[in-house]
């Protein structure tokens, strides 16, 4: 193939990238730019849709441009996301009925506990795979719908269409109003609540109790296809854009997660741990989420089990831009260091509640275990550790799930390069933790799928054989000393619980 590179658009929670890889993976250039993190209500957190598009263009323009590379070096393009954000728009002005409703966002709590009825969160959980709980798109569509003026009338006229940031995204590409492809992959429709996780197709009836219009769905696609090309003169006209996977299903095709129960955690924005459960879904038990790991085109569809932690990163941004206690992120493991251990203190960052494996909205953030001996650097310490916990949370869970015992457990994303927190991680787990040579997994993962679909790589065996492992944290700690800190942590979690009542937030 003459094309030289793959092409990875990474729209995330706080930023959108484009990346591109060669063909050993690596990567070639790479540009960022952040959006506005909208906050109307205590609970409620936004994003503008259009300037999200706008960042898309900017970030693949601006790395093409510094890495000398042009839309005929490309020989396919590739899109990870943040899922479950739900967007809602016109499919004949492009204009978004209103701001993008983001995954963390809580205010469809009354909405959720009225759709489970007596049921409760369970309700759809055997078709799709998911509680019923705020985190989920169909629940925040819903919303929009109800609660945005005319939105109902238009949607079920057929004017309205909604999707994860991928089909926003997707559609723009391929032409917006001027015939924009609107579809989305597996992995993101098993996030929405609304797809058959064993026939990966739309439930009419669910969708129906919902109050959403199917006319206003994607088509499902698998991870790894051709959909179609850029269409814009300026703007990738005629790349293909051939892979789609939501991020963290990235990160994991990205870490060469190809055998059933192996496994991966990505530290961003949250944290979430997936485990390839292979071709059959595992129904958790134990407060896990069954999703759609990647398909590969027409090959078997290949499931997850996942544990999704909403705030580990974004609570290092809370010290960091409401509290002021740190000036920059990498500051929090400066400060943790000037301490042995946590000094007795336990943060619970359950700011938009607790997800898995506790599924409690109700849940709000606490600091508890104070005394006056606490200080800077056992707060710092604290934040850090509360990662780690959670994690260990998950792959309890996940053990008791998938009935085995993971025996290590790969790593991406930002806070890896923390290695305070990674041999913390490595001792609370009680098992190997391993970073790879390249952290940008997410990014990686898309290309993969888009790459393997045009023939750029030969399938997984090429992926298999670029993973490198850059760095290894084995456990150190004792068993009492592990046992006895995660007992507290577990004593801090249940101080967080039944906070919110009916009249507060």
């Amino acid at each position: 193939m003459s094309s030289t590179y793959v092409m990875a658009i990474d729209q995330g929670t706080t930023s959108t990238r484009a990346i591109v890889f060669d063909h050993a993976g690596r990567i070639v250039v790479s540009r960022q730019r952040e959006h506005r993190q909208i906050f109307p209500r205590a609970g409620w957190v936004e994003h503008d849709p259009m300037e999200i598009w706008a960042n898309v263009r900017e970030v693949v323009a601006l790395a093409l441009s510094a890495g000398d590379v042009s839309a005929h070096d490309l020989a396919a393009v590739g899109i990870t996301n943040q899922r479950e954000t739900a967007v809602v728009w016109d499919r004949h002005t492009g204009e978004p009925v209103a701001n993008a409703i983001v995954w963390q966002d809580t205010r469809t709590k009354a909405l959720v506990e009225q759709l489970g009825g007596p049921a409760g969160a369970d309700r759809y959980k055997d078709a799709v795979g998911l509680p019923l709980a705020t985190y989920f798109t169909a629940p925040k569509v819903r919303w929009i719908l109800d609660n945005v003026d005319g939105a109902r009338a238009r949607a079920e006229a057929g004017e309205l269409l909604m999707g994860t940031t991928d089909s926003w995204v997707l559609w723009n590409m391929t032409g917006g109003v001027n015939g924009g492809l609107h579809l989305t992959d597996v992995t993101n429709a098993s996030r929405t609540m609304l797809m058959n996780l064993d026939t990966l197709e739309w439930n009419p009836d669910i969708c129906a109790e919902m109050g959403i219009p199917m006319s206003m769905l994607p088509e499902i696609r698998s991870s790894s296809e051709v959909y179609g090309s850029g269409r814009d003169s300026g703007f990738l006209a005629g790349v293909p854009i051939a892979g789609i996977l939501g991020d963290q299903q990235a990160a994991t095709f990205g870490q060469a997660c190809f055998e059933k129960g192996m496994a991966k955690n990505t530290y961003g924005t949250g944290s979430f741990l997936l485990m390839n459960t292979g071709t059959a879904p595992v129904r958790s038990e134990n407060g896990l989420l069954t999703t759609v790991c990647y398909k590969l085109g027409a090959a078997p569809t290949v499931y997850a089990l996942e544990g999704s932690i909403a705030v580990t990163g974004s609570l290092v941004q809370w010290v960091r831009d409401n509290l002021e206690m740190i000036s920059e992120a990498a500051e929090i493991e400066t400060f943790a260091r000037t301490v042995d251990d946590n000094g007795g203190a336990y943060i619970v960052p359950a700011f938009s509640g607790l997800f898995a494996p506790y599924w409690r909205s109700d849940a709000r953030g606490a600091l508890v275990g104070l005394t006056r001996f606490v200080r800077k650097g056992h707060l710092c310490r604290a934040v850090l550790e509360s990662v780690a916990y959670q994690t260990r949370d998950v792959v309890e869970a996940m053990n008791a799930d998938a009935k085995t015992e993971l025996t290590e457990l790969k790593v991406d994303g930002g806070m890896t390069g923390n290695e305070l927190l990674m041999q913390f991680q490595a001792d609370q787990l009680g098992v190997d933790v391993v970073r790879p040579r390249v952290a940008e997994t997410t990014a990686l993962g898309a290309a993969y799928a888009a790459g393997i679909a045009v023939g750029f790589w030969n399938g997984e065996q090429d992926v298999i054989d670029n993973w490198a492992e850059d760095r290894r944290w084995s456990p150190q700690a004792g068993e009492d000393e592990r046992a006895r800190l995660y007992r507290s942590w577990k004593k801090a979690v249940r101080r967080t619980l039944d906070w919110v009542d009916d009249d507060v937030l």
